[in-house]
């Protein structure tokens, strides 16, 4: 987990995840905190193991670290939050020591974190989907009224 850890004390990281909290301390919706990133990154793990899929850990803790980190591009430029996640981590990856194929299965992850089409995918991507979802606590939210996902979509339960 060396490389993780790399990737929490990357000044480009830090600096992202640090203008988010800045830009989201009044909102009433889910936040992209560390809690957040974690949170789906744990789930993920868990999924892996228990499907016998055999990802790479840090890999899963790689793209759960870096799959919301584009917000800050979202709110500041209009840019697409993976779009701009897949930017920055881009550059993070690389000098975390990623290798090139490990880099590429990472940023296609996070590229498909919101795409319905990797919902049932077996891979990274798939299960960071999944995770991204799972991590959500709707049914103790105190904006569950104000919230604009459907309420079929809303976790209501918890599951595994």
């Amino acid at each position: 987990m060396e490389r993780v850890n790399r990737i929490c004390k990357h000044p480009l990281w830090r600096d992202n995840l640090e203008k988010i909290q800045e830009l989201e301390q009044d909102r009433i919706f889910c936040c992209h905190t560390i809690e957040h990133f974690l949170d789906v990154a744990r789930i993920a793990y868990i999924e892996d193991l228990e499907k016998n899929l055999h990802l790479s850990k840090e890999s899963i803790y790689a793209a759960a670290l870096l799959h919301d980190i584009g917000r800050y591009l979202q709110y500041t430029q209009g840019i697409p939050h993976e779009e701009g996640s897949v930017q920055i981590a881009k550059e993070i990856l690389k000098e975390c020591g990623f290798e090139q194929e490990e880099q590429e299965e990472i940023l296609s992850a996070i590229q498909g974190h919101r795409m319905q089409k990797t919902a049932f995918a077996d891979d990274l991507a798939g299960v960071l989907y999944r995770a991204d979802k799972k991590s959500r606590n709707c049914a103790f939210c105190t904006a569950f009224q104000e919230c604009h996902w459907d309420r079929e979509n809303k976790n209501l339960v918890i599951t595994v």
